[in-house]
């Protein structure tokens, strides 16, 4: 059975893949960048390029499958979202239907339709609409907060009950909410292409039904921390995206939908889940957060919400040495072999931090957050393994060769477009030239004008890096 994953870059998708090849099927993914991919699933995955505005390249991609999971919505704040997300539902259930797809799998999110759902809940059920009216049979399945390493609403709660000893909170804290893990939603959407193909909605929960605070302070217990939740009703849903923003590594452009979404209790009032899957078993609120906890102290996840998220720059066509290319290039001989010195700054970044004056790399980082950017915050999905596609900070790994080579792009606010690269190349014996690279292609005369105004920085900062890095590498024997 072939099946097509749409959304594979993100949280969710990112995390169904490798689990669709154990269970033995046939997986292809749509994609606007393949590499990004292809360094995350090598060559299981069957990669088709295009983008879902693109409706020839969606029926290419669903040709010759038999069911396809929809993993893609909005996430933006701006007022033309859910027009957006109609009109790509829309075109991806007419191609589905025109390649004869037997089956859609939808993920959505919990919420009474007699409600005044948040304009992003409100959406996520049109989307399901969408989807059903083009004939094809789609099971939509509804769940309120993810708990699991990575998972954006899990982040959220995380990183505020480990940074605020005291929480002065809005009133949707009290709101009740049925949390699921991840790993039952993953059973879900797998189990899904076993059922009769024919339109459900199946709206599924973790055993605990809880306020937002309860959930903060089990947390909390949970951690071995003490924690207290002042609630005022004084704090509107903009301020609120401010100050997540401020405290935790989640933009306020994410955050705002998310927390309007926050005053709609999502519980589940309809078991048919229960019935229909009678081999998942929904894990309880406790066991979920611990589970999460193991796999976010762990050597890597697999997957986090910053995957599918670039703060402002899209993929780019990189091509070195373009004319109108600023340039600040560090070459230094080590006494260690290539091996150990990609070894070292192939795991910079995130808690390790970038081996020199690590506080100007955080003052870049507050100035970043504080422009709306995503600062150093992100940190890494792991410390040891980096992929193509993978956030470092506030870097994205664009182009990585095995004990060669690292190129990352920048994704915070500039007025150009920035690249720093690192390479190595063996020499004779045990030593190797190590070449680091700061690329800028600045963007009018305000991007001269930012790159002249910070070099003596990038003095400091760039010569202390490349020297730090060869030495780590020669005392590393």
């Amino acid at each position: 059975m072939r099946v097509l994953v749409t959304g594979a870059t993100g949280y969710i998708g990112g995390r169904l893949v490798p689990r669709l090849l154990a269970a033995g099927y046939d997986v292809r993914c749509l994609a606007r960048a393949s590499g990004r991919l292809r360094g995350r699933f090598g060559e299981q995955v069957e990669i088709v390029e295009g983008n879902l505005e693109d409706r020839a390249a969606l029926v290419a991609a669903l040709t010759g499958c038999d069911a396809a999971y929809y993993l893609v919505h909005s996430m933006a704040s701006t007022a033309s979202f859910a027009e957006v997300d109609r009109q790509t539902a829309r075109r991806f259930a007419e191609a589905a239907r025109a390649a004869n797809v037997k089956l859609i799998v939808y993920l959505g999110g919990l919420g009474d339709d007699r409600d005044a759902l948040s304009p992003h809940l409100r959406s996520r059920h049109e989307v399901g609409d969408i989807l059903r009216e083009a004939g094809v049979p789609v099971i939509e399945f509804r769940a309120a907060q993810i708990i699991g390493s990575g998972s954006i609403s899990f982040e959220m709660t995380r990183y505020l009950t480990d940074r605020l000893p005291v929480m002065i909170a809005p009133r949707w804290v009290m709101t009740r909410c049925q949390p699921v893990a991840i790993r039952d939603v993953l059973a879900y959407l797998i189990a899904a292409l076993s059922l009769r193909h024919e339109s459900r909605i199946y709206e599924i929960g973790g055993r605990d039904v809880l306020t937002y605070r309860e959930m903060m302070l089990r947390y909390a217990a949970i951690r071995g921390l003490k924690r207290h939740i002042i609630v005022v009703p004084l704090f509107t849903p903009k301020l609120s995206s401010y100050w997540v923003h401020l405290i935790t590594p989640i933009p306020a452009k994410l955050a705002q939908p998310l927390i309007k979404g926050l005053h709609n209790e999502v519980i589940v009032r309809d078991n048919a889940a229960a019935l229909d899957f009678p081999d998942i078993r929904p894990m309880g609120f406790d066991e979920a957060v611990r589970s999460a906890l193991d796999r976010s102290q762990s050597a890597g996840r697999e997957s986090t919400w910053f995957d599918a998220f670039a703060s402002q720059t899209p993929p780019s066509d990189f091509a070195g040495l373009n004319e109108g290319m600023l340039i600040d290039r560090r070459a230094l001989d080590a006494a260690a072999p290539a091996k150990r010195v990609a070894a070292i700054f192939t795991s910079l970044g995130g808690e390790r931090g970038w081996l020199a004056v690590d506080y100007l790399w955080r003052l870049r980082g507050w100035m970043d957050r504080w422009v709306g950017g995503s600062g150093l915050r992100r940190g890494r999905r792991s410390p040891t393994d980096l992929r193509v596609g993978d956030a470092v900070d506030f870097w994205r790994v664009e182009a990585s060769g095995p004990d060669r080579l690292l190129r990352l792009r920048a994704e915070m606010r500039l007025p150009g477009r920035a690249w720093l690269q690192f390479e190595v190349h063996p020499r004779s014996g045990e030593a190797s030239t190590f070449i680091q690279t700061a690329f800028f292609e600045p963007r009018g005369i305000s991007g001269y004008l930012y790159w002249y105004a910070v070099a003596p920085l990038h003095a400091v900062v760039f010569g202390a890096m490349a020297k730090r890095i060869v030495h780590e590498a020669e005392m590393s024997r």
